[in-house]
């Protein structure tokens, strides 16, 4: 990621209907969406200037907003028509799209009734998540003493700023270790998945990914577990326990972000980046390159 501070930038961002000089994209210290966590975002791919399903994650925002008891003022094609349109705006070549809405100043109080929503867009160059070589290499990681909450205790279907705290907790944990990410357990202690992506074993030629009943059914997962149906993979979707990572030839985690990142290590446990991953990897990137 560029050290640029992200609040110093040249260029445009959306916010709330029009563009605006990047500087001046700012919200005030009071807005109830910084003090309670009820903001939800999204995370679009660029690939070739052109956005990978934006129509599928503003669909996501907005399901994510109601989820958090807020309606998102834009419909799924609006917000597609402004991702594109910023995409351009920047000259995005290879990069990455935030939407992000939250509630407003109108009241400082738990109950968020009655404010207003606010919706911003803004895109950046970033051709990769991690350092170059991660996706021949793989990346380790360390098993985190977080879990992803139980669906009686979260709104774990939405894509929410206050769920991703659990992930940064893992995550500065995992890397103060020398790891790249986080292993999450979910609430029964099966395994769940990383800090912002979905995970995959191979057993025996056999996809095998967690049921995200504590957690984002991302759309790379449903994009992954689709292209391995059209190459013939069986993909079982299932409860995990940790010891199965012992069973496992090969384990891959995907995200808007991660796409299919190859993972060498789960703590002491090493695994292979093998033909499985790499098989799905190019199966992938030739599917975001193509603008499907």
């Amino acid at each position: 990621m560029s050290s640029v501070p992200f609040d110093d930038r040249d260029g445009t961002i959306w916010l709330d209907g029009a563009f605006v000089p990047w500087r001046e994209a700012r919200l005030h210290v009071l807005s109830h969406g910084l003090h309670y966590g009820g903001a939800v975002f999204e995370g679009v791919r660029v690939y070739g200037g052109r956005p990978f399903k934006s129509v599928e994650h503003a669909e996501r925002l907005r399901a994510s907003a109601r989820e958090m008891n807020f309606a998102i003022p834009y419909e799924a094609a609006e917000l597609d028509a402004v991702t594109r349109e910023i995409v351009a705006r920047e000259g995005i070549t290879e990069g990455y799209v935030r939407p992000v809405a939250w509630r407003g100043t109108e009241q400082i109080s738990v109950s968020g009734t009655g404010n207003s929503v606010h919706v911003a867009v803004a895109a950046w160059e970033w051709p990769h998540v991690f350092a170059d070589g991660a996706r021949e290499r793989g990346i380790r990681l360390k098993t985190s003493r977080w879990r992803r909450p139980s669906p009686d205790t979260a709104p774990v279907r939405a894509k929410a700023a206050s769920l991703y705290a659990i992930g940064t907790l893992a995550r500065d944990e995992a890397e103060a270790a020398g790891c790249e990410d986080a292993l999450l357990l979910d609430h029964r202690g099966r395994l769940g998945e990383a800090t912002g992506a979905n995970l995959f074993l191979v057993i025996d030629g056999e996809l095998h990914t967690p049921v995200p009943d504590g957690f984002l059914d991302g759309i790379t997962r449903q994009t992954v577990i689709a292209l391995a149906g059209e190459l013939g993979l069986p993909v079982r979707v299932r409860g995990i326990d940790p010891a199965e990572l012992a069973l496992a030839d090969e384990v891959f985690l995907t995200g808007t972000a991660y796409e299919v990142q190859p993972v060498r290590a789960v703590d002491d446990r090493e695994f292979a980046v093998g033909k499985t991953t790499l098989r799905l990897a190019e199966a992938y990137g030739e599917l975001v390159r193509r603008g499907e």
